[in-house]
């Protein structure tokens, strides 16, 4: 066969590969998603999936079912999702506690954020607030601090599972103030919410989309929010940083992440339409309404993202000797 023939029927494969990849990222999606959200429904990120799944099931023209795979702090459903068929099929919602502190905190999370998933494209942002029942004394984060030092031990703050954001917040608190207190854990917001507005917990540190409603309606307090900043539907609630604790934060990052393997067309043509979703006004006041913020990216600068926040609460949980079986 001569060197002619051979360059003719390369390229020929070459088209014709080319061709059916094409193909592939033209026919999908041919049939309903699954979107594994890994806490129980009726919390934050529960929340913001089920924002996000409208909106993808609307753009895709394909319908995207939500999978709550809720425990060890999104630990269970993230080996699930790692497990999934790279094919598009299978997203995963995670936040900050999933890939930047469960790496680090769990001897064995089963998972790497890096090894195993391919970042779609962040959705939002959200501080930690510190909130309590109405009939708490403490009114302030200086009250809390001097409570907790009158009776070290012995104050109850509920938190998320170890491994999220606020269980973080609830340590950080400790050693920054230099107390102590007891940190209850529950296995996700919207028990924990019930459980403060209830008494059973006293105060808590919490994602705000479980609690807005009812801290809205003055069945709950907001003491302080964990942002940089006060936040605009809260205005005259401090930041944990001007009460006392400079330097103080802590905020979540949500965002939208496939099987590692998935093919780069089909990660480019969700990251468009995640994109377009999160641009909706409805869904920019939706998640306002939450007390979150829009936060777009590609999937490059997510990657980067988990990089950045990783180094930080990864450095956080060494410092403390904070590990979890």
């Amino acid at each position: 066969m001569t060197v002619r023939r051979l360059n003719l029927l390369a390229a020929a494969a070459v088209t014709f590969l080319a061709t059916c990849g094409t193909g592939v990222a033209q026919s999908y999606p041919s049939r309903p998603i699954t979107l594994i959200v890994p806490f129980p429904a009726g919390g934050g990120v529960d929340a913001v999936a089920r924002i996000v799944a409208e909106k993808l099931a609307a753009g895709l023209r394909q319908q995207v079912v939500i999978d709550n795979r809720g425990g060890v702090a999104g630990v269970i459903g993230m080996r699930v999702a790692a497990k999934a068929t790279p094919d598009g099929y299978t997203l995963v919602m995670a936040h900050t506690g999933i890939t930047a502190i469960n790496p680090t905190l769990y001897v064995n999370p089963g998972y790497d954020p890096r090894r195993d998933f391919t970042p779609i494209g962040l959705i939002a942002t959200t501080p930690i607030v510190l909130m309590a029942n109405t009939a708490f004394p403490a009114r302030t984060v200086t009250d809390l601090i001097a409570m907790a030092k009158r009776e070290p031990g012995k104050l109850n703050v509920g938190t998320p599972p170890p491994g999220t954001g606020a269980f973080l917040s609830a340590e950080l608190l400790k050693a920054a103030a230099g107390i102590d207190f007891t940190i209850v854990t529950y296995k996700g917001t919207g028990p924990l919410t019930n459980d403060l507005i209830g008494g059973h917990v006293p105060i808590a540190f919490n994602v705000l989309a479980p609690a807005m409603g009812n801290l809205q309606a003055g069945n709950l307090r907001a003491i302080a929010t964990a942002g940089a900043e006060r936040l605009s539907l809260m205005p005259d609630v401090p930041t944990i940083a001007e009460s006392g604790l400079p330097g103080f934060e802590a905020v979540l990052h949500y965002g939208l992440m496939a099987p590692a393997g998935t093919p780069a067309d089909i990660v480019t043509r969700l990251n468009d339409e995640l994109r377009k979703a999160v641009a909706l006004e409805d869904v920019r006041a939706r998640i306002a309404a939450d007390g979150g913020d829009v936060l777009t990216s590609t999937p490059e600068q997510y990657a980067a993202d988990i990089d950045r926040e990783e180094r930080k609460w990864g450095a956080l949980v060494r410092k403390l000797g904070l590990r979890v079986e």
